[in-house]
């Protein structure tokens, strides 16, 4: 039996959510696949910014928000030498209502967002399933087909497809939409490490040593970890083994060697191939991408989850409408690539600098810190730490809650 929706999202992470619970507010019928039982992954993006915390209270959802574990990230700052250190990011300079930065686990942000979305008569969450196929009629996406856990197959017809799929997004390359690769020479390794109940702290603080580059991330009863290295050598160092690897972590970051052991084996570090790409054209007749699906982000800035965020409230505020008069046509979808273009590309333009600039020549060996460029310009002139909090932090185009979503 072949079901019916409105808007069809692939996806049910931020971008997705997101957008289904304002469409879902302006009265469309919107349904949602998320192929995983639940929203329950380890090290997805975890950063919530200003821009997107103050979404949130648009929407209504601050206060419960709020109440969620997280850690809170006021600095941006980089070790100079063993004992010094300049701040490159000062969110606290930054004239928003939440001048920080949130450390808050993904599934707890998911099931705020989902909870809230579920008490619309128009909106449907279905996990465990899977799209696999599009639809299609005279050449253009009406739809598509999916698989449940259980094996079960059928087919939801749609005006709109949106894939929220992510960055190996199914729909994405079942419509045929190609997208331009950046160069990237690095990779990164996730894993924790404990954090005493003693140790506070609110700066993100990059590590840089002897080929060694490590981002330590404060949160709730651990340290998040980005261990940063060359593109290409997930084998090699899986090779060599977790004792080497414990070794390299001890000596990038001297004050978490005391407890290096609680890595066990390779399977607690997480490989991470860096993508830093954006489609062409992020639409076709009947379908629209967002977020990863339609620009891979590098996790430096951790940028990725707020564009996504804000590529889904422009959909929703552009496409509200003609999707409740059924005239959401090429034309429409177009203008949200329109909107979102110059954001996105800012952001990756500034990424692929950092790559070239900070991260590259330590990996590489030349040199074991910033720029020397840098740290003398934000020692001179501390308040330029204003245009990096604000560019990661607010954005080139922060998006606001259409009205009709508003609480």
């Amino acid at each position: 039996m072949t079901e019916r929706t409105t808007c069809l999202i692939a996806g049910g992470g931020p971008a997705g959510i997101v957008l289904g619970l304002l469409l879902a507010r302006a009265g469309v019928e919107v349904t949602v696949l998320e192929k995983h039982a639940d929203f329950l992954r380890d090290f997805r993006g975890d950063t919530v910014h200003p821009s997107t915390m103050q979404l949130l209270d648009e929407l209504g959802l601050g206060e419960k928000f709020a109440a969620l574990p997280q850690s809170r990230l006021t600095e941006i700052a980089f070790p100079v030498g063993d004992d010094d250190r300049v701040v490159i990011g000062d969110l606290r300079r930054l004239p928003v209502r939440h001048p920080y930065i949130a450390m808050t686990p993904q599934w707890d942000l998911l099931t705020l967002l989902a909870q809230a979305a579920e008490a619309e008569p128009t909106f449907t969450l279905r996990m465990r399933t899977e799209v696999t196929g599009l639809l299609r009629e005279a050449g253009a996406v009406r739809g598509v087909r999916y698989r449940t856990e259980d094996g079960t197959t059928g087919e939801i017809r749609a005006d709109l497809t949106v894939a929220c799929d992510g960055r190996h997004s199914t729909v994405r390359h079942e419509a045929g939409l190609r997208a331009t690769e950046f160069p990237v020479p690095i990779d990164a390794w996730w894993f924790r490490l404990p954090r005493g109940p003693e140790e506070t702290g609110a700066t993100l603080m990059p590590r840089m040593r002897r080929r060694r580059f490590a981002i330590v991330i404060p949160r709730e009863g651990y340290y998040q970890i980005a261990y940063i290295g060359k593109k290409g050598s997930d084998a090699a160092l899986r090779e060599q083994g977790i004792e080497r690897f414990r070794r390299d972590v001890a000596e990038v970051v001297p004050a978490l060697a005391d407890r290096v052991d609680a890595l066990a084996s390779m399977d607690d570090v997480k490989h991470l191939d860096i993508r830093l790409n954006r489609l062409r054209r992020w639409h076709a007749d009947g379908v629209l991408c967002l977020g990863d699906a339609a620009h891979a982000m590098s996790p430096i800035g951790g940028v990725g989850i707020n564009l996504a965020v804000q590529d889904a409230v422009a959909a929703a505020t552009l496409l509200a409408e003609p999707l409740r008069r059924g005239e959401a046509d090429a034309r429409a979808l177009a203008k949200v690539r329109t909107r979102r273009l110059l954001p996105t590309a800012v952001v990756q333009r500034l990424q692929r600098m950092l790559h070239r600039l900070v991260a590259e020549p330590v990996v590489e060996g030349r040199r074991d810190g910033p720029p020397t460029q840098v740290v003398t310009l934000m020692r001179r002139a501390p308040w330029l730490s204003f245009v990096p909090a604000y560019v990661i932090g607010v954005g080139i185009r922060p998006e606001h809650a259409p009205t009709f979503a508003r609480r």
